[in-house]
C-alpha cells in the first residue's frame, strides 16, 4: 500500500476508535496530531484528565508487530497512565490490548506500592472492544 493510502487508512481507524469511545463511554477523543512531530505521544488524547489509558491505534493488512505495544508502553510510562492497544487487520474485529494492571484493581486488589506487587506491562490482556470498553467504565468507576 502506498504511503498516502497508509496513512489514510490509519487516520480512518482513529476516527473510528475515537467514534468508538465516545459511543460507549460518552468521552470525546481527538486525533494527537502532534504524534507526527513529536515521540511517545499517543494518537488519540482526551481533555478527561481521569482517563487513565494512552491509547495507540494500529490498522494493517496482516501481522501484528511486539514494536506497537513497546511503542505505548513508552509513551504511557511517559505520560504516567496505562497503555491501551487498539488494532484490527483487514477482515477481521477490532482487539484491544491493555497490561494486565489495568484489570487487578477491579477486584477489589489495591497493591501497596510495593515494587514486588506491581505488575510489568509486559503481562498484558487482550480482548474484544466490548470487554475492553467494559474494563475501561470500570476502572473509570473504580476512580483509577
Amino acid at each position: 500500500m502506498s504511503g498516502s493510502k497508509s496513512r489514510n487508512k490509519g487516520r480512518g481507524y482513529e476516527y473510528e476508535i475515537a467514534n468508538e469511545l465516545f459511543q460507549q463511554l460518552g468521552i470525546n477523543f481527538v486525533r494527537e496530531l502532534d504524534q507526527t512531530r513529536e515521540k511517545h505521544l499517543g494518537d488519540l488524547r482526551t481533555e478527561d484528565c481521569n482517563f487513565p489509558f494512552v491509547i495507540e491505534c494500529k490498522r494493517y493488512k496482516s501481522g501484528v508487530s511486539g514494536d506497537w505495544w513497546d511503542q505505548v508502553c513508552t509513551a504511557a510510562s511517559i505520560a504516567d497512565k496505562m497503555p491501551m492497544l487498539f488494532y484490527r487487520l483487514d477482515r477481521q474485529k477490532t482487539r484491544v490490548r491493555m497490561p494486565v494492571a489495568s484489570l487487578v484493581g477491579l477486584a477489589g486488589y489495591l497493591p501497596n506500592q510495593d515494587i514486588a506487587e506491581q505488575y510489568d506491562w509486559r503481562y498484558a490482556v487482550e480482548t474484544d472492544l466490548d470487554t475492553a470498553m467494559m474494563i475501561v467504565r470500570e476502572t473509570l468507576a473504580n476512580g483509577a
